[in-house]
């Protein structure tokens, strides 16, 4: 049975690694967030997180984005194929709550594993 962690092995870390995501992306979007991906040399998908101050000004705002998103990724990183992604922040995603948010994170990670598989 796969474990559902989120160790230091699953995280971007350097910025060489974020570097590397932003140079040739693939795309996953919605008003709310971007997703950028790029396969990766491993056997396991790594996530980073970008969220902006201008995007949500309160630190309490930024840390709910980031909790929710870590949590989505640590139950769905199974499904996902070998890549590293970055989850950038835009404004509308302060209003949503939390179950909407795992709704659209799931969605964008389908929509991420089909275009880096295909």
């Amino acid at each position: 049975m796969p474990t559902h962690t989120f160790p230091r092995e699953l995280r971007l870390l350097t910025p060489e690694h974020f570097k590397r995501v932003f140079a040739e992306p693939v795309r996953a979007a919605s008003p709310q967030l971007t997703l950028l991906a790029v396969p990766n040399s491993l056997t396991h998908p790594r996530l980073g997180l970008a969220v902006p101050k201008k995007a949500l000004k309160r630190a309490v705002w930024r840390n709910r984005l980031k909790r929710v998103v870590r949590e989505s990724f640590r139950l769905k990183q199974h499904q996902l194929p070998a890549i590293d992604i970055v989850v950038i922040a835009k404004g509308g995603v302060r209003e949503m709550d939390n179950e909407e948010l795992f709704k659209l994170l799931e969605k964008l990670w389908r929509t991420l594993s089909r275009r880096c598989n295909g």
